[in-house]
């Protein structure tokens, strides 16, 4: 029988410039977690071709917020989501080729994650 592999999902947290309300809540930071196959598989269904509306939805998911929390953000804050998404795949890339993720530093060198 194949062992189970139990993980825990990872995340990351983006702090916003902006503070925004996400389910009615005033937030200063949004919390992805890692996306599934079925969260691409829905959000493209939904988007109906959209590519724009897929990554929007897709953000929602992973965020648990609503769509229209994350079209209310400013665009700033958007694109930090979007930043901080990429890193959370490039994160999970980095650790499965048990290597440092493309986009960190190596230690001792000064540079800060974006």
């Amino acid at each position: 029988m194949p062992h189970k592999r139990h993980t825990k999902m990872q995340t990351t947290t983006i702090k916003l410039k902006f503070p925004a309300v996400v389910n009615g809540v005033k937030v200063d930071a949004l919390t992805l977690r890692q996306p599934t196959v079925r969260d691409m598989r829905v959000a493209g269904q939904q988007a109906g071709g959209d590519e724009e509306l897929r990554e929007i939805l897709l953000f929602a998911s992973l965020a648990t917020a609503g769509q229209n929390d994350i079209e209310g953000l400013t665009y700033v804050d958007y694109q930090r989501v979007q930043r901080g998404y990429f890193r959370l795949l490039a994160d999970r890339e980095g650790a499965d080729a048990g290597g440092q993720a493309a986009d960190q530093a190596p230690a001792g060198d000064g540079r800060q994650p974006v």
